[in-house]
């Protein structure tokens, strides 16, 4: 990359020699651009020109850059001229810095205490303990649904397929749906959105308030066939079912224990430092 971007000084330079008021003080590394005293200079911009960049191509990165540049800068002068008199800028950079490198740490400390692993038993109680949290904000449902293309490939077999509902039709359903099927969703156990379902079927077709009356039919709009079969709803503000909320329910888990496993660090960071005499108060405790 070194070779390609001062393969590319050369260009750069004619380009800025070009400006008839270009300041040239030192030729291997001049000034692209100056906003007040604030300048930018060509070496700035090391590591951002490709490998293969032709004149043309170097040119327009740096008349881009360069305009990036000048803007941000024009308006970090402008508030600089505007900023409040009793703004601690040094007070300001140092929190953030302190916040920064407090931050990447606590990422550390995580990423080598944090157990990771969650069990079904400690899954179930968490969310015994906690799905009062857990109401649903919109219904959902267990279904099977499908979407065909029409004409409808094989249309008698799937008919047939999708009345029986025995297990090694659903199996067979499964095959026909991979071969053909536009949306298929055979799982009798999950559960989904029922607005979700609800968006692969013309407009109105299945809604919170009919889906209790069409609990199975079938349709067809001349584009497409539709299967549905409803096993159960629960309707919105139910708790929703640990098997719908598990992944959230492992987040608030895993927040909890990375929330644990800082501060204990602290904790032990902060005992150890006061054992070894390098935190001194100077209050009356």
């Amino acid at each position: 990359m070194k070779s390609s971007y001062w393969g590319a000084t050369a260009v750069l330079f004619l380009l800025v020699l070009s400006c008839a008021e270009a300041p040239i003080k030192d030729s291997t590394d001049p000034v692209l651009a100056r906003v007040h005293q604030r300048e930018l200079r060509l070496s700035e911009m090391e590591g951002m020109f490709p490998e293969r960049a032709t004149a043309a191509d170097s040119a327009m990165i740096v008349e881009a850059f360069v305009n990036r540049w000048a803007r941000d800068a024009v308006l970090l002068w402008e508030s600089e001229q505007n900023a409040p008199s009793d703004l601690n800028l040094d007070r300001l950079v140092r929190d953030y810095r302190a916040s920064l490198v407090r931050s990447s740490y606590e990422e550390q400390l995580v990423s080598t205490r944090l157990d990771s692993a969650i069990g079904q038993a400690e899954l179930e109680e968490f969310y015994e303990a906690s799905k009062e949290q857990y109401q649903l904000e919109k219904p959902i449902v267990r279904c099977l649904f499908i979407r065909v293309p029409y004409p409808t490939p094989e249309e008698e077999a799937l008919q047939d397929l999708w009345n029986n509902g025995k297990p090694q039709d659903t199996a067979a359903l499964a095959d026909y749906s991979r071969k053909y099927a536009e949306v298929a969703l055979l799982s009798d156990s999950t559960w989904y959105s029922l607005e979700e379902v609800a968006a692969q079927l013309p407009e109105g077709t299945l809604t919170a308030d009919n889906v209790n009356s069409k609990r199975e039919f079938s349709q067809l709009d001349g584009t497409n066939r539709y299967y549905f079969r409803l096993f159960e709803l629960k309707p919105r503000r139910e708790i929703a079912p640990l098997s719908y909320v598990v992944n959230q329910a492992r987040r608030a888990i895993l927040h909890g224990r990375k929330r644990e496993v800082l501060e204990r660090a602290r904790e032990e960071i902060f005992e150890r430092e006061l054992r070894r005499n390098n935190i001194e108060f100077f209050t009356n405790r």
